[in-house]
């Protein structure tokens, strides 16, 4: 298993308007294709602004078909515009996670 964590560093005052957008737009193209989150958070002390969510796939591969069949649906091409014409994001960031052998999560 892998883990996509996603960080999303809204502008001041628009973590709201990134979640509505995000909710109602992408949550359920996410669920159809991506399937199996394990975390969506947004963030109450420490670096403010943020949305975090995490996805776990079988491997590498698993999350690169996953992810080119949601960018394929002109679903999500809508929510794309909407959230760039929304114009709320500073930054977003994504790293890629391996658990360890004692992680509860595998």
């Amino acid at each position: 298993m892998i883990v996509d964590l996603r960080i999303y560093t809204c502008k001041p005052g628009r973590v709201n308007e990134f979640v509505a957008i995000y909710k109602e737009l992408c949550w359920p193209l996410q669920e159809k294709y991506l399937g199996r989150c394990l975390g969506w958070f947004t963030t109450v002390e420490g670096k403010l602004n943020s949305v975090v969510h995490l996805w776990g796939y079988d491997s590498q591969a698993d999350r690169e078909a996953r992810r080119k069949a949601m960018a394929a649906d002109p679903a999500f091409g809508v929510y794309l515009k909407a959230m760039a014409d929304a114009d709320v994001l500073v930054e977003m960031e994504n790293r890629i996670l391996a658990p360890t052998a004692f992680s509860p999560v595998q």
